[in-house]
Order: structure tokens, then C-alpha cells, then sequence
């Protein structure tokens, strides 16, 4: 194996999933590149948190990009017409952001393939997550061959791997798992809706699991709620 076969590309949102992720990549061994988004969301906190994460968690890399999925809207995240849900709802949330992981995971593939990674790490959850569906294994499986028939470097036997470490980890799994690789929570922002200073607002969806995945990994949550 060659070093370039030990660099990997790992999404990097600044929230709790990612952060734990990147620790993995970092464990196994490679060297990671981390890639962030700039999409229109409602807030740029989770950046600052994605570039405190990249720094200490050793990435060689951090980049983040500019993108417009506001420019579509049809999510809370992107839309600011339309409310983040404050309680649990069936179905696909309004907080899904159409296409969102297909759009990050190949601007990932765009990069390895330059970079000359052919792994590629994402902090999907199909068990403690939202309910969106480009978190679920069949995906990320299906992803892997698309990247495999789509690029000079699969079609010339030299392949992709998309890695989902977390796919089948409950909340409170992966906050052990992290807290084990010594990763300071604190630094991460999960909130869909935070204040401009970070603070969660303790409401939404994505901190009901934030939340309940430290009281069921026993470990004392950090996070600061406004």
C-alpha cells in the first residue's frame, strides 16, 4: 500500500458524529483531510466548531466550501421561512436538506481523487438519527459503487471505499467511543438552531439525541444550552 492509499477525506460538519468519525479515520492510521460546507444553512457556529475539531484532532487539512442549497430551500436548515421542528415528528423531518450527502460525499470524491485518497469517511447514523434517508446503509453501499463507475481512478481498478463507521451505532455508543479517544465534546455543536454564540437550544430533534446519548452513555453532557 502506498501512502497516498493512507490518506482519507472525512466530512466534517462540527457536530458530535463527524468529530467522532474523524477520531476513527485518525486511529486507523490515515492521514485525514477533512471538508466542511458552507451550504446557506441557518448558521456558521457549527464551522468555527468543524475548524476547532480539524485542529485538534490533527487533520493535515481542513477545507471548507461554498455552496448554495438555500437557493433551493424545501428544509428548516436552509429555509428561514420555514421552523425547525421543536418536537419529535414522524416521517422524513422538514430539517432533511434534499440531496445534501450526495452533494457532499462528490465533492469528497472530486478531492481524493485528486488528492490520490481512495477513502472516503462520513458520520451517517442509521439507528439514534433523524430519519433521513441518505443516512441509511443502502445508500452509502450504493454510493460507493456510483463512485467506483463514475471516476478515471475506479474504472481503473484503483477503488473507492466510503467508510460509515458509525451506520449501526446507537447515540450513546458513539459518545463512548469518542469520550474513549479523548475527544472533548464541547468543542463540537450538534443544534439545528443555535444562538450566536454556539449555545444549543435544547429543543430540536438533533439535541433530543444529543441529549439522551449522554445520558445513556453515563457521561456527563457539556453542551451549553442557552
Amino acid at each position: 500500500m502506498t501512502a497516498y492509499r493512507r490518506r482519507a477525506i472525512v466530512l466534517l460538519s462540527g457536530g458530535l458524529d463527524s468529530a467522532t468519525t474523524l477520531a476513527i479515520a485518525v486511529q486507523q492510521g490515515f492521514t485525514v483531510y477533512a471538508l466542511s460546507f458552507r451550504y446557506g444553512q441557518r448558521h456558521a457556529v457549527e464551522l468555527a466548531a468543524a475548524a476547532r475539531v480539524a485542529k485538534a484532532l490533527g487533520a493535515a487539512e481542513h477545507r471548507t466550501i461554498t455552496i448554495d442549497l438555500a437557493a433551493f430551500g424545501g428544509s428548516a436548515l436552509t429555509d428561514h421561512t420555514i421552523a425547525v421542528p421543536e418536537a419529535p415528528s414522524t416521517g422524513i423531518p422538514i430539517t432533511y436538506v434534499p440531496a445534501r450527502n450526495t452533494i457532499f460525499l462528490s465533492y469528497a470524491l472530486g478531492w481524493g481523487e485528486v488528492l490520490g485518497a481512495r477513502d472516503i469517511f462520513v458520520g451517517v447514523n442509521a439507528v439514534d438519527y433523524s430519519g433521513y434517508p441518505d443516512c441509511r446503509p443502502e445508500f452509502i453501499a450504493a454510493f460507493e459503487r456510483l463512485a467506483n463507475l463514475a471516476t478515471k481512478a475506479g474504472v481503473e481498478g484503483d477503488a473507492f471505499r466510503i467508510h460509515a463507521p458509525l451506520i449501526e451505532w446507537t447515540k450513546a455508543d458513539i459518545i463512548r467511543r469518542g469520550v474513549a479517544a479523548g475527544i472533548d465534546y464541547a468543542m463540537t455543536v450538534s443544534c439545528y438552531q443555535p444562538d450566536g454564540e454556539g449555545r444549543a437550544c435544547g429543543r430540536c430533534d438533533s439535541c433530543r439525541l444529543r441529549r439522551d446519548g449522554f445520558a445513556g452513555a453515563g457521561i456527563a453532557d457539556p453542551t451549553r444550552y442557552q
